[in-house]
């Protein structure tokens, strides 16, 4: 995989990789800690988690102007990965006020600030050397692979930190407790048979006597177990940290760099603002599409969670289940990956053979794991969102092999063009999850009722739709990336990636629109609102395509 690429290239992978672990172990439970912690509704937590995700992505511009201005890359995302681990170790404190919980994601965001955006670039930086410059897409790719390796876990942890903090005080989980909890201390409860029959389902020390006792002791476990999560968290920052520091030296250093050609070299080439004005203006269209991308992809977190808590089934089969626990997931990952690496003749025989006892020792567990499934197994919400980087890091070397075959065929698609059809594939993965949507009840019909199980739909539709939206995504973002990477004027190249990063950011503020209208309109309405945003989106792509398509091969 890192085969004829700098070194460079594995420090930052890893390094990303445990901190995008900590961030997806946060963002799958944010929304829904938020909600069972303080009882926010859906529109108000949905704004937290909007204007949270908007300074994650807004302060990279901060971060990009601090690191170009003093080409200290590599120390300015040291300090990000110290202000980051000191919010998480904030929110993993119980108890905490809503003001504090918010200072602390106030905390993350300005270290992912310094953080994320610097890194991307001194990734690119690597690709300037043109020995490495043709390599610069497939860079990016596996350094987006590093964050959905991370990505994938964090939910898992999330949901095991959760489930034995609640196990462990005498309860198991439902995602639509904490709602009708919080109705009960407030009075507003309509009907308490119907809690006391939820109530009596999850309690492991028998029948419930008295529901503002158990709404409360629910309620302090619940988001308590959370806060343990954040934690985890907190934990995977120091791993990203140890990797960091230990190995930063295979990276660039750009401050170096400049000192040593300042001394005793010819003034730097910079490029005229004839030839950088048009590259800025091909970034801003392109930031542009990114906007209404994200305020749709990253839904994931936001209604999309909502819809698996409130609208997908709570329990599945045997068979299904094998897809919501880590180990049994992992051992149909072994199998997968074994069938690969045995039917691919161009490895060495003992590749194949090592591919070979994974199939064997992949069915083995996965048969094993499905014996132990009950008729019927609970899930939980959270786990949805390691669908996402599990296919990421599946498919990224599919889009990349498709992407050199077209290649060698003079057939592949310019980066630009495939920004473009990344958005109509996000479209149609908003369809799939838009036609089960037709015939349920909205949440402004249920007035605070619990769904009915008749308005539940099959987790298939929302694994197919995180599966589409996944491929939308490999076509756009570590394309995007590389977009920006390659026509960014060497003085701006910080200041671009967090352009990019800023445009990311209008797109996450816009992710209120999702939670204003869950209690106001149909819910296929909603997911009808981003198919045509991604639409749009791609219409306005094809339009300025040979503007920028003429920049980047310039």
């Amino acid at each position: 995989m890192f085969k004829s690429h700098p070194r460079g290239l594995i420090v930052a992978f890893f390094a990303n990789m445990g901190e995008r672990f900590g961030f997806y172990t946060m963002m799958a439970i944010l929304v829904l800690f938020l909600q069972a912690k303080y009882g926010l509704s859906e529109e108000k937590a949905g704004g937290i988690y909007s204007w949270f995700y908007f300074s994650i992505y807004a302060l990279a511009l901060v971060g990009g102007i601090i690191a170009d201005y003093t080409k200290r890359y590599k120390t300015v995302i040291l300090v990000g990965i110290i202000i980051m681990f000191i919010g998480y170790i904030v929110m993993a404190v119980p108890g905490l006020s809503l003001t504090i919980t918010i200072v602390g994601l106030f905390v993350i965001a300005l270290g992912n600030g310094l953080f994320k955006g610097n890194l991307q670039a001194v990734v690119g930086q690597m690709y300037d050397d043109p020995k490495y410059s043709p390599l610069r897409d497939s860079a990016y790719m596996i350094f987006y692979m590093g964050i959905n390796c991370g990505a994938f876990l964090a939910p898992f942890a999330a949901t095991g930190i959760r489930n034995w903090m609640l196990k462990s005080n005498g309860f198991l989980h439902d995602g639509s407790l904490p709602a009708q909890c919080h109705q009960v201390l407030n009075g507003t409860i309509s009907n308490k048979d119907s809690f006391l029959a939820l109530a009596n389902n999850v309690s492991l020390n028998g029948p419930v006597t008295d529901i503002n006792l158990f709404a409360t002791e629910y309620l302090s476990v619940f988001s308590k177990g959370y806060n343990y999560a954040f934690g985890i968290a907190a934990f995977a920052m120091i791993i990203s940290l140890l990797v960091y520091v230990f190995y930063s030296r295979l990276l660039p250093n750009k401050h170096k760099e400049n000192k040593a050609k300042a001394s005793n070299a010819p003034a730097e080439y910079k490029m005229p603002w004839s030839e950088e004005k048009p590259r800025l203006i091909a970034l801003g269209l392109v930031f542009i599409v990114v906007i209404f991308f994200w305020m749709s992809f990253h839904q994931n977190g936001l209604t999309l969670t909502f819809f698996a808590r409130d609208y997908t089934d709570k329990e599945v089969g045997p068979f299904t289940n094998l897809l919501f626990t880590l180990p049994s997931i992992l051992s149909v990952i072994g199998a997968v990956t074994g069938i690969i690496l045995l039917l691919n003749k161009k490895l060495q025989t003992n590749i194949r053979l090592i591919g070979g006892a994974l199939l064997v020792a992949g069915i083995g567990f996965s048969y094993y794991f499905l014996t132990q499934n009950t008729a019927s197994n609970a899930i939980a919400p959270e786990v949805f969102q390691s669908f996402n980087p599990l296919f990421i890091v599946t498919l990224t070397f599919v889009v990349m092999g498709i992407f050199a075959w077209l290649k060698k065929k003079g057939l592949e698609p310019s980066t630009p063009r495939k920004i473009g059809i990344g958005m109509i594939i996000a479209a149609i993965g908003f369809l799939v999850v838009l036609l089960p949507s037709l015939n349920i009840i909205s949440p402004n019909e249920l007035a605070g009722q619990p769904v009915p199980d008749s308005s539940r739909v099959s987790p298939y539709w929302l694994v197919n739709s995180y599966l589409i939206l996944t491929i939308a995504e490999l076509f756009l973002s570590p394309m995007g990336l590389s977009f920006v990477s390659k026509v960014a004027p060497p003085r701006f190249q910080g200041l671009m990636q967090g352009g990019w990063l800023l445009a990311t950011a209008l797109g996450n503020k816009l992710l209120f629109v999702g939670s204003y209208f869950w209690n106001r309109i149909e819910i296929w309405q909603l997911w009808a609102i981003f198919v045509v945003c991604c639409l749009l989106s791609a219409g306005f792509m094809f339009i300025m395509l040979k503007r920028l398509e003429k920049v980047a091969t310039s």
